[in-house]
């Protein structure tokens, strides 16, 4: 499978949207699926790398699969509100490089 960038799977996210899923859900509908999303994620990785143990309807979830249903519904709430997620995550990343550029180095907890 050929690696897709970020601005390539908003518009994969809307022509699926558009064509199969009929339509977008609004977006407060969205967030609240997001919310489950992170919500199965974190249940995964508590079980996988926290002191929980595994229940039976854990098996056979896959982390990669939980991240994607996350990044997908984020996704479509970007394409709902009009976000460039590449254009924001640069910025993000910009201010991030401005801001913490001494922050993480100088933090005697991370020595």
């Amino acid at each position: 499978m050929q690696e897709i960038t970020i601005r390539e799977a908003q518009q994969k996210v809307d022509e699926w949207i558009r064509t199969v899923g009929v339509r977008y859900f609004n977006e407060l509908t969205n967030l609240g699926i997001l919310m489950e999303e992170v919500g199965e994620l974190s249940r995964l990785m508590v079980r996988q790398y926290g002191e929980q143990s595994s229940k039976e309807s854990d098996k056979g979830r896959e982390l990669g699969d939980e991240m994607a249903d996350v990044l997908w519904v984020l996704l479509c709430l970007a394409n709902q509100t009009g976000v460039d997620l590449t254009a924001a995550l640069e910025k993000n990343l910009d201010k991030k490089n401005i801001r913490d550029q001494d922050r993480h180095r100088s933090n005697p907890k991370l020595q």
